[in-house]
């Protein structure tokens, strides 16, 4: 574990949030080209950086509700640059991502890499960040949906999965500003997907995902879908936000994909050069080392029970359950 890593776990595990009040030395790691980016996309630089960290920590100390929270840059920077540093709407997004980690524990807390079911999901290839990223600097996560077992395994279990893997990446500077893309081969998905997460919990985690997760979502990408499981995939999209839906894109063949995704980068079973399980290896290893300050996150606590109204405030309760058709318009190559 790292220096950084150390002295986030013992500004979380102070018992005086007073004391948390934590103002680290940051040093900006992004190349010149994603400084020129984050400036143009996000309205970053040095200055501005600077006031709205300032103007974010005053707000979380000066919080009702909120107890205990990482201050230092890196955790901050995640909702700040993925909400263009307005400094309110990061704020919204940091609160809705405290109160998620308390309404859905099953979800969100224990992310644990040495829990025998979250190590074996992980090393079957179910869900894999790929080591290089893309033209544009964006972080790829594969998914290979014949990898997960809904037969042994639930949608808690996936829903696990899901959160380690990306609390692994959030503080990934380039990442947080470059943002992240996503590869779903579904080929080999099996019928029991179609009954694994209830229309309610399906609700819940799409807003979890648009609303409280402080990641900048730009591209997925789908390919080998098997009939079947249209309709299966066409709820999930239905339930995004317009903005998500259109950054969709459904490939007829794994060639078409390519056409977009430099090959290269992919694992060598999609054409690339290194094999799946080398991925998995290495990034396990990862995982391992962040393993303690990913469970520090649990130290972390907001008194939901002050803020009325908190399914609302997170915007459980306005998701349209209807089928919108919004599957059938997406952009197919």
């Amino acid at each position: 574990m790292g220096e950084e890593d150390t002295e986030t776990m013992q500004q979380l595990n102070t018992s005086d949030y007073e004391t948390t009040k934590y103002f680290d030395s940051y040093e900006c790691s992004l190349s010149p080209e994603m400084k020129l980016l984050a400036k143009e996309e996000l309205h970053e630089d040095d200055n501005i950086r600077q006031q709205a960290l300032k103007q974010f920590r005053e707000w979380i100390s000066k919080h009702p509700s909120i107890k205990k929270c990482r201050t230092d840059s890196m955790f901050l920077l995640r909702f700040l640059r993925t909400k263009k540093f307005s400094v309110p709407e990061a704020c919204e997004m940091l609160e809705r991502y405290l109160t998620i980690r308390q309404l859905f524990p099953q979800w969100f807390s224990k992310l644990d890499i040495t829990d025998s079911e979250i190590s074996e999901i992980f090393d079957n290839g179910y869900l894999i960040p790929l080591p290089e990223k893309d033209d544009n600097g964006r972080q790829i996560i594969l998914s290979v949906a014949r990898n997960f077992d809904p037969y042994k395994y639930n949608s808690v279990q996936m829903a696990r999965i899901h959160s380690l893997i990306c609390e692994s990446l959030l503080d990934d500077e380039q990442s947080q500003v470059a943002g992240y893309v996503y590869i779903n081969d579904e080929s080999g998905i099996k019928m029991g997907f179609a009954s694994l997460w209830s229309l309610a919990d399906l609700r819940s985690m799409v807003k979890c995902i648009q609303n409280s997760t402080p990641m900048r979502h730009k591209e997925t990408h789908f390919i080998n879908i098997p009939h079947f499981a249209n309709r299966i995939i066409e709820l999930g999209v239905s339930l995004l936000s317009e903005k998500l839906r259109k950054r969709i894109v459904i490939h007829k063949t794994l060639d078409a994909l390519k056409e977009k995704v430099k090959p290269a980068i992919l694992p060598r079973e999609y054409g690339g050069t290194i094999p799946v399980s080398d991925i998995i290896k290495q990034f396990k290893l990862k995982l391992l080392e962040k393993r303690s300050a990913i469970l520090s996150l649990d130290d972390m606590y907001i008194d939901i029970t002050k803020q009325p109204n908190i399914s609302s405030n997170i915007g459980l309760s306005d998701v349209d359950v209807g089928i919108v058709g919004s599957f059938r318009k997406l952009e197919v190559d």
